[in-house]
């Protein structure tokens, strides 16, 4: 199963974001994690709608684009995501979530549904069709450096049974306190994308191409020994 790392823009020094991409790009990495908060979704405001453009005009890496926002749905044409890049949006934040996944995916990008963690797995089921990923958020989501929420370990492997019961390829995403032992956990469970953030790539303990190593040895071992 492949495994993808997503480091949280968020987190790095957004006072030098070109520096800061230019050193995501020679990691590498597979995704850039793009947190947006309306500050009513969640009680925070992070980013806004002229970020993405603005990353897409430094990076050709895919953006992995996290919508914590109200009613989704009446809002993704402010957003000027790309074919290639994750879109996902809250099952909690709008009634008309198949019709969000459907405007997602005519747009080329991949559908993604996040399920905070007393959401129940099965909302999943009935958009299966419709979705490319899976995100489980292991945190409440809206601010970053939180602990894990143990639940939401067993509620991975759920999703992952869930995921494999469809016709098509669904990623299994995680997000929040992927620390390098909470991400070997994750991976177990069968998660595919880890986002990265205050817990492991932008802690304070070495380089980050030291802390990208440590992050790929926890979520491919087996690779890790055979290379």
């Amino acid at each position: 199963m492949q495994k993808y790392i997503s480091p949280s823009i968020c987190c790095c020094d957004l006072s030098h974001l070109e520096e800061s991409v230019r050193a995501l790009e020679r990691l590498p990495v597979e995704y850039i994690h793009v947190d947006i908060m309306d500050g009513e979704f969640v009680s925070n405001y992070c980013l806004g709608t002229e970020f993405i453009p603005l990353l897409h005009s430094l990076t050709n890496i895919p953006l992995d684009i996290h919508l914590m926002i109200t009613q989704p749905d009446r809002k993704l044409d402010y957003f000027a995501f790309s074919p290639g890049d994750i879109v996902s949006i809250h099952a909690e934040s709008t009634f008309h979530i198949q019709k969000a996944l459907a405007a997602i995916r005519a747009r080329g990008a991949k559908a993604g549904l996040a399920i905070n963690p007393a959401t129940p797995v099965e909302h999943c089921k009935w958009v299966l069709e419709d979705l490319d990923v899976i995100l489980v958020m292991t945190i409440n989501p809206g601010f970053a450096g939180q602990r894990l929420v143990p639940q939401t370990l067993p509620k991975i492997a759920q999703a992952r049974q869930l995921a494999d019961t469809c016709g098509h390829e669904i990623l299994l995403e995680v997000d929040g306190n992927v620390s390098f032992e909470n991400a070997a956990r994750m991976s177990k469970e069968g998660a595919n994308i880890f986002v990265a953030g205050t817990s492991s790539l932008y802690c304070r303990t070495g380089t980050l191409e030291e802390r990208c190593h440590l992050l790929r040895q926890a979520i491919e071992p087996n690779q890790s020994k055979a290379g």
